[in-house]
């Protein structure tokens, strides 16, 4: 699993997937807007604005746009403190233009809201923080000092003090909400992503290992006539160099080796074959083929076989999201466990269960309706790295086990139970379920077949 966290990007990295070219087109729409705004207050509706300094302002950011486009490629990709400076630029853009047009009684204020909620979904919490108190500080300051919006008559527009103070609160709450909301959204989406990337990479790991028996017969096959011509010819030099002991020996040899290589070829042929043709299993089989990597790491895994209303062991499919979903919840239950690991299987007409439980402390309450969510770390630091040395403590692997196998068809259930045989402790429980027709893949073995190794 290392090498899959390894793969996926930092959230503090996140600055880095939005483009400069994203930000310069939003700046377009809103120096247009504020172009048409300033316009039509000014001869529409015959509001006393300092056109000069409007347009000054306006044209700062026409500047900025330009300076942008033409230093920086088209597909540069901002980094974290370079998106907080052009998201910076833009509030104290718009908070002087909104200086000189009357301040939090311009209605147009709210558009503060707009550089903040972007730069919470791609700032990390900091950042994120101090644009959003930023953006506090300058609408408190705007409803204080501002010059004030008046008519060419000469009639001033202002709102009541009640209702700017209200439409100040409702702002600064605008402001906090929406960063946390934009933020809680866009983490938890880029995490997902995140996870999906890894599952893919650990469902196509799964395959090649799959696959590699099919190209291990192919090899076999081919490479088998060019090692029985080197045999016969060996076999001949030998009939031939009676006279010569030296060259005889080295012909012995040649065939010797010729002979070893063929052996070798025809037992990974074999085994080739067998996986090749091995898209179904008996139950029992693919458990120990899933908790194989994880049956020497100091704890003891036992298996304990039900069989329920006589039907025999069935076959279920072999597939990679099988094997690696359930090798991930093992590896999950030997990680934790105290001493012992028990993996339960039972079957009936309509339905396959497995069942993994170990007698280690249980998850942890607060995050136990989470399991299976990406990235939930379910114990800090110390304790991580006491009971798990060198896991990271995301949840991707147990994420990545309820995908995979929920994509067959299964049903997960993590839950907490007083159940270990070794001592009252609390220990994890997994329940996998699947109906009979999503996994199994014909009818059930014979009798004989139905004993674990």
């Amino acid at each position: 699993m290392t090498e899959l966290n390894n793969a996926i990007f930092s959230p503090d990295e996140r600055s880095n997937w939005i483009r400069l070219r994203t930000l310069v087109v939003l700046r377009w729409f809103a120096i247009c807007g504020q172009l048409i705004a300033i316009t039509v207050a000014s001869e529409v509706f015959n509001l006393d604005l300092n056109m000069g300094l409007c347009l000054m302002v306006i044209g700062g950011a026409v500047i900025g746009n330009l300076l942008a486009l033409f230093i920086y490629p088209e597909n540069k990709r901002l980094r974290e403190r370079q998106a907080f400076q052009l998201l910076g630029f833009d509030l104290i853009q718009l908070a002087i233009l909104l200086y000189l047009t009357g301040g939090l009684h311009n209605p147009f204020s709210l558009l503060v809201l707009a550089p903040i909620t972007i730069g919470a979904t791609v700032l990390n919490v900091r950042f994120t923080a101090l644009l959003g108190i930023s953006g506090i500080v300058m609408v408190t300051l705007l409803a204080v000092f501002h010059i004030p919006l008046a008519t060419k008559t000469g009639i001033e527009l202002k709102l009541p003090q009640l209702f700017l103070f209200g439409f100040w609160l409702s702002v600064c709450i605008g402001i906090i909400f929406l960063s946390i909301y934009a933020r809680r959204v866009t983490g938890e989406t880029h995490s997902m992503s995140e996870a999906l990337v890894a599952t893919q990479m650990a469902l196509a790991r799964e395959q090649k290992l799959t696959d590699l028996g099919g190209v291990v017969a192919a090899a076999a096959h081919e490479l088998g006539t060019p090692l029985a011509t080197i045999k016969l010819t060996s076999g001949e030099l030998i009939d031939e160099l009676d006279d010569r002991e030296d060259l005889r020996e080295d012909a012995k040899l040649i065939r010797e080796q010729a002979t070893r290589c063929h052996e070798i070829l025809r037992s990974m042929g074999r085994a080739g074959k067998d996986d090749l043709q091995l898209k179904r299993a008996p139950l029992a089989a693919v458990l120990e083929e899933a908790a194989a990597p994880h049956m020497n790491r100091g704890k003891f895994i036992h298996f304990e076989f039900d069989q329920l209303l006589g039907i025999g062991q069935p076959q279920i499919q072999r597939r990679p999201e099988i094997i690696h979903g359930l090798r991930n919840l093992v590896q999950n239950a030997v990680d934790f466990a105290s001493k012992h690991v028990w993996i339960g299987t039972s079957w009936e007409n309509d339905h396959v269960e497995i069942t993994i439980r170990d007698d280690g402390p249980g998850y942890p309450p607060h995050v136990l309706s989470r399991i299976g969510d990406p990235f939930v770390r379910s114990t800090s630091g110390q304790q991580k790295s006491e009971r798990r040395p060198g896991y990271e403590g995301m949840g991707l692997g147990l994420f990545i086990a309820k995908t995979l196998l929920e994509r067959t068809g299964a049903e997960l259930l993590f839950a907490n139970d007083e159940w270990s045989r070794q001592s009252k402790s609390t220990g994890a429980v997994v329940l996998v379920k699947w109906r009979q027709s999503d996994i199994v893949a014909n009818e059930p073995l014979d009798s004989e077949n139905q004993n674990f190794v």
